[in-house]
């Protein structure tokens, strides 16, 4: 009973958080999607969402494992975390920690590029400040680097590469979405065929699943969680998408919620990568915590907003 109670709210804290992390996904998806006709709507939203689970986020994790213990196999990878065979838990055991460092690098990351360099709605007080201090983003994340590589080196050589691979993801995945960013103007031109529209829309949502997917093994190494988690996420961000997106943008602090709580699950990987016991209830615990108190801010300044007559 408490080890279904356990996967229930790892899944529940895996489709929040895919959810949450989406939703500016969800947002380009919508000014894109009003610009189409009728029935290429509707191809985008049944194959983009086949599309979406089934290849990006069944595909990706599964492939992360692979490639972080090639022994494993395609099918031991897939099935690593339930399996009872002594090879197979030995073989996940030793590869987990640089897969949990390089995607707790990446997080962190990408936590500190958002509150240093992104526009955003200011939730807490500081994070003005912060960005007001954007050059210093290139220097604190590379004073980071070098103190996880240095701790990571005492531990293991492997350990420290994963560190430095989690980097460098992050700068190239980074790229990429500066690039879906300049498309999104693009994809809003009538010039462009619908066709061509759902194409950019995969890749773009390619881009951004990467966050969720690399933040997912912070909640279980279990590939079939993993897929099942994110994928009901995608399949709510699909429904935002067709929904009232206005209705979304109103509680203008859930992309906070979505960074800090990126913050919280990249430290959990980087303490577990050192070997910290981190029970496993927690990381959907601080995530459904931290959304939450940000969902709240977002009603209460909603509230203020429809008191004073702003929009």
């Amino acid at each position: 009973m408490v080890d279904l109670l356990s996967l229930l709210l790892i899944v529940a804290g895996l489709c929040l958080f895919e959810t949450i992390s989406s939703i500016d996904n969800a947002i380009i998806n919508a000014e894109v999607l009003s610009t189409m006709q009728e029935r290429y709507r509707r191809l985008f939203l049944l194959w983009g969402l086949i599309f979406a689970v089934f290849v990006i986020r069944g595909v990706l994790p599964w492939l992360i494992v692979w490639l972080a213990s090639p022994g494993l196999g395609p099918v031991g990878a897939f099935t690593a975390t339930f399996s009872s065979d002594p090879r197979v838990i030995e073989a996940i055991e030793a590869s987990a920690p640089m897969l949990l460092i390089g995607g707790g690098t990446f997080l962190i990351f990408l936590f500190f590029h958002w509150l240093f360099l992104e526009p955003k709605q200011y939730g807490i007080r500081g994070e003005r400040y912060f960005q007001s201090k954007g050059v210093w983003f290139y220097a604190v994340v590379s004073l980071l680097l070098s103190l996880i590589v240095w701790f990571a080196l005492r531990e293991d050589a492997a350990l420290a590469f994963g560190a430095v691979v989690g980097s460098s993801a992050f700068f190239i995945v980074h790229g990429f979405k500066q690039n879906a960013e300049l498309q999104e103007q693009k994809l809003m031109s009538k010039d462009l065929s619908d066709v061509s529209k759902i194409l950019y829309l995969e890749v773009i949502d390619a881009t951004f699943s990467i966050d969720g997917v690399l933040g997912a093994f912070a909640f279980t190494l279990a590939i079939p969680l993993i897929i099942l988690g994110n994928g009901l996420g995608a399949v709510v961000v699909r429904q935002l998408t067709v929904g009232n997106i206005e209705r979304i943008r109103r509680y203008v602090f859930l992309k906070n919620g979505a960074m800090y709580s990126i913050l919280f699950l990249g430290t959990i990987m980087l303490l577990d990568s050192f070997e910290f016991h981190i029970p496993p209830w927690l990381s959907p615990l601080i995530t459904f915590g931290v959304v939450g108190f940000f969902f709240y801010k977002s009603v209460q300044f909603a509230r203020y907003l429809d008191l004073h007559g702003q929009s």
